[in-house]
């Protein structure tokens, strides 16, 4: 139950200003609490932490506890000694409104490598390997030798694919240098998260974290615990996560990850997932689970098919897991991303979980009909949005997504006006909902259109997870004006 009446604003730590490609737990990151402190905004909702995957995704990670190495704040790392300015300046990037991701892939770890080097910490790590033993180990065996096959994990050597006693000794010892470094790169970034995530908290605003419902089968957990996932002995997914036809696509989407066998390993699946949750809670105050639903009732595609729509639905966990989660991580707010094709029982399911919902205003406006998603219905234990990281920004939407009559509804009902900016109407028309915390993306406020997109579900490519903010758009003119719209609508 969420208490109180707040808002907040969603932006990705890698759409954070700075020069050094991509955005960090740095002065970016410090510079945008300041703007939310001083436009009267509690809560930061972030993307996922985790180091990005397949198409650069978050929600395709090769792990679901560690942190991005591309997120390190350099300017720290220099500050203790373990780079110098001349690599400081190798690092910059001269593009500032997209990250490289292919750029970063090349050039951050040479840097990241250097800075180990001159780390004779060892003490620390050793410590914060054995504080996080549950998963760092495993995390860091496996990106070594990931980075040293330069494969994925289906098609590693048998013996290391499976575990086996031997070559796992043999491949610990010949990499090992290679493990501490990926040791160092998790102390750092978890360093560096608590005491920016204390900064905000300082300033009064809450993280909201973004947790990935499926892992990539290209993962250290599919490597360290494949019983989990219905996978044949070859680790190959015998079905895959996706979703049917709905408002994001026409055709479903195939997402391809490995589906968790429910059926087979109940009770080590709920106590991975507690483990999850129980390391969110403290990186997080409160936590968004992607894809809810699906601990109703999945989407499963069959092995080897092509479209989404060859799956069917299958039965998850349902309360039971949620009844664990209150039990063993009360003080973790969560919030439940229930968008999508929902049929009765999955309403039901979400609405008797007592967990708060999303409604989303960009699919509010259906001239025609009501719309639970008008703010008007909006009930007050949910959060209501402008627009998602998976929708279009509400300009780009009202200009070129919606219909005419769509857009003459949204207009007069959000007294929408061109010279005070559309993106202001639709942060008016959220933040004036019942719901207890609204949310916009940065996006939004600042009335930004296609090119600030952040992903376009069911697609790769280099416009999706690299959009970035210039540091002169957050300035005191729109932090004013969002701090004097949330105090009209009694949010801060």
């Amino acid at each position: 139950m969420l208490k109180g009446r707040s808002s907040g604003l969603l932006l990705p730590i890698f759409s954070l200003p700075g020069g050094y490609g991509t955005g960090t737990l740095g002065a970016g990151a410090r510079q945008f609490i300041d703007f939310l402190a001083q436009a009267r905004q509690h809560t930061w909702q972030i993307l996922p932490l985790v180091p990005p995957g397949s198409g650069d995704s978050p929600y395709m990670s090769p792990s679901a506890f560690a942190g991005s190495p591309w997120l390190l704040d350099l300017e720290e790392l220099a500050q203790r000694g373990l780079l110098t300015q001349e690599e400081l300046a190798s690092a910059r990037y001269p593009q500032p409104d997209r990250v490289d991701h292919a750029w970063l892939r090349k050039n951050r770890p040479p840097l990241l490598r250097a800075a180990w080097r001159r780390d004779a910490d060892t003490g620390s790590r050793a410590a914060f390997l054995k504080e996080q033993a549950h998963w760092l180990a495993d995390h860091a065996l496996f990106m070594a030798l990931h980075d040293h096959f330069d494969l994925p994990l289906d098609q590693w050597p048998d013996d290391i694919r499976r575990r086996e006693p031997e070559a796992m000794e043999r491949w610990g010892q010949v990499l090992a240098d290679e493990v501490d470094y990926q040791v160092f790169l998790q102390y750092h970034f978890f360093r560096q998260w608590k005491a920016l995530k204390a900064y905000a908290n300082e300033k009064g605003i809450s993280i909201m974290g973004d947790l990935p419902i499926y892992v990539s089968a290209d993962s250290v957990e599919v490597w360290a615990q494949p019983q989990l996932f219905q996978m044949d002995e070859d680790f190959v997914p015998t079905a895959v996560a996706g979703v049917p036809p709905d408002a994001f696509s026409d055709v479903g989407q195939h997402w391809g990850n490995p589906l968790y066998d429910w059926a087979g390993h109940r009770e080590q699946l709920f106590a991975w997932w507690t483990r999850r949750l129980q390391n969110a809670a403290l990186l997080y105050d409160r936590l968004r689970i992607d894809h809810f639903r699906a601990f109703h009732t999945y989407w499963a595609i069959p092995a080897g098919a092509k479209a989404a729509l060859d799956g069917h639905w299958e039965k998850g966990p349902g309360q039971a897991l949620l009844d664990h989660f209150a039990r063993e991580v009360p003080e973790l707010e969560l919030i439940a991303e229930d968008l999508g094709d929902l049929d009765e029982a999955a309403r039901i399911f979400i609405a008797s979980s007592g967990i708060p919902g999303m409604k989303i205003l960009v699919y509010a406006f259906d001239p025609d009909g009501e719309s639970s998603y008008l703010p008007h219905n909006c009930p007050r234990d949910s959060v209501v949005y402008t627009g998602t990281h998976d929708t279009p920004t509400f300009v780009q939407w009202l200009f070129d997504q919606a219909t005419p009559a769509q857009r003459e509804f949204a207009s007069d009902y959000l007294r929408l006006r061109a010279d005070e900016g559309f993106g202001w109407g639709a942060v008016c028309g959220a933040w004036m909902a019942p719901s207890a915390l609204a949310i916009a993306p940065l996006q939004d406020v600042l009335g930004l259109g296609a090119d600030a997109r952040i992903n376009f579900p069911g697609t790769t490519g280099p416009e999706n997870w690299s959009w970035r903010v210039r540091a002169d758009a957050l300035n005191p003119d729109v932090s004013g004006k969002l701090a004097k719209i949330t105090r009209t609508y009694r949010r801060g």
